[in-house]
């Protein structure tokens, strides 16, 4: 009787690059993942999930594992190619080992060789087949939330906590489960990562859900959009961010010294549900130009005063 008999239903390991200690885990190799997990689980067969620690600290990894748990190991996604693979082989040589959505480069290199099967999505004179992750299953939408801090500003001198504030906000949008764009409100002509018009800038902003922001103007262009924004004063005492948002008649605001999880919990409710309706006033108050502004005070000086006779 084979000992794989003997040890009783068959159980599968699954990996990728997303396994080893220095891989690193994308997006469609998560999402093609899924899609082999949702096979599994369609056909009854147990599996477990190999994750890197460095990506999930937490789960099972491949040092912890036992190989003879397992009689297959299926390889999903990403290439077929170096020694981390080929170490796979070694460990596991007694399991039935697949590779399922790969890429073979090299039909003849040991770390393509050594799979028993290879389902690959390209592979020289073969007609390629469709990634896994364009298969995978559907995932919710998530708030698209842009990000725009500052970490200058030394005038304020003694009365910056710009770093205390810039720690504890990302400390805590790393939490959410949300997409986090990184943004700039500084323009470059020359820098392609940045934009180079204000009005690219707007066409960012106007496309996310939320805005999360230390900076005077992260808070101005985002409304102006009728994106809704959780400022942050990043000056000890309020600055120029605080005077701004009572200005805009805008609520969603914390100074340095408010700034915890549960203040900042509270008004992200609040800019994803009623602040839509809020920045949406806020920007059509703008475009009316209701409350004036130093541009109006400004023609009122250089316009010249009727001298008496």
């Amino acid at each position: 009787m084979d000992e794989r008999e003997r040890s009783g239903p068959e159980r599968v390991l699954l990996t990728g690059w997303f396994s080893f200690r220095d891989g690193e885990a994308t997006a469609g190799d998560v999402l093609a993942l899924r899609r082999v997990e949702e096979v599994l689980r369609g056909s009854g067969t147990a599996y477990d999930v190999a994750w890197s620690p460095a990506f999930l600290p937490d789960a099972p990894h491949l040092d912890d594992v036992r190989p003879r748990d397992y009689s297959h190991l299926v390889f999903v996604c990403g290439p077929l190619h170096g020694p981390q693979i080929e170490e796979l082989h070694r460990r596991f040589a007694h399991c039935v080992r697949i590779a399922v959505g790969t890429s073979v480069i090299d039909p003849e290199d040991p770390a393509a060789t050594g799979f028993h099967s290879v389902l690959a999505r390209d592979a020289p004179g073969r007609e390629p087949s469709e990634d896994l992750a364009a298969h995978a299953p559907a995932v919710p939408a998530r708030p698209v939330v842009g990000v725009i801090l500052t970490h200058g500003q030394r005038e304020y001198g003694e009365q910056r906590r710009h770093k205390e504030v810039a720690d504890a906000v990302t400390r805590w949008l790393a939490g959410k489960d949300c997409a986090r764009l990184e943004l700039e409100t500084r323009l470059d002509t020359r820098d392609w990562h940045l934009s180079a018009t204000p009005a690219q800038v707007q066409s960012v902003l106007a496309r996310l859900d939320l805005v999360v922001t230390d900076r005077l103007h992260g808070l101005v262009l985002a409304l102006r959009v009728g994106t809704p924004v959780l400022a942050v004063d990043p000056v000890a005492g309020g600055a120029k961010v605080s005077a701004q948002a009572r200005a805009c008649g805008w609520p969603a605001l914390l100074s340095a010294e408010q700034v915890d999880e549960r203040r900042l919990e509270r008004w992200w409710d609040w800019c994803l549900t009623s602040g839509r309706v809020a920045a949406r006033l806020t920007r059509d108050a703008f475009r009316d130009g209701r409350a004036p502004d130093g541009a109006d005070r400004l023609a009122e000086v250089l316009t010249p005063r009727a001298t008496a006779g």
